[in-house]
């Protein structure tokens, strides 16, 4: 068997990418940020084609991001920043909370949205990941944005055009 298969395709001309990071754990949204914007530019998106918004933090990312998802403005979208493990229960909230936001605005519109919010133990363990993760999502964004774009059906201009001729003949009777 020899199926169809589409290849992932990581250029990233021409394409219109939008950021939203959390100020919240700053530095951690920052590194990840650098990385992102720095694989963007490697991807070939021009730094004119790229919005970068900030949040107080992670649970104001979703209707952020809903709102860019609206624009139709953006091919796909990016979130950035870190949700640090403390004390008491606000962690699972604001990790669970925050990821269900990111997933449901992709869903619902139907632009890719790659979530890089880290959710961590400590301090170090989100600092020895934020480059990556920053890396990471910059690929995963050019590639859904391409995927998205493949599988968009293909219109059939012929058949618009035999609907208005027909269209024509019937308001001729």
């Amino acid at each position: 068997m020899n199926p169809y298969t589409l290849i992932p395709d990581l250029n990233g001309e021409g394409l219109h990418i939008g950021i939203v990071r959390s100020r919240f754990n700053e530095n951690i949204g920052l590194a990840e940020l650098d990385s992102c914007l720095a694989e963007l530019a490697e991807l070939g998106v021009d730094e004119r084609d790229i919005m970068v918004v900030t949040v107080p933090g992670a649970l104001e990312m979703g209707v952020t991001l809903a709102q860019m998802a609206e624009t139709f403005e953006f091919d796909a979208l990016i979130a950035l920043g870190a949700v640090i493990r403390g004390e008491t229960y606000h962690f699972e909230l604001v990790s669970n909370e925050s990821a269900a936001a990111i997933s449901r605005v992709a869903l619902e519109t139907g632009i890719p949205v790659t979530n890089g919010v880290l959710t961590t133990d400590t301090d170090e363990q989100a600092e020895s990941r934020a480059e990556g993760k920053g890396r990471d999502c910059a690929r995963a964004a050019v590639e859904m944005a391409n995927l998205v774009a493949a599988l968009e059906p293909e219109s059939d201009d012929e058949d618009e055009d035999d609907e208005d001729y027909e269209d024509d003949d019937l308001d001729e009777e």
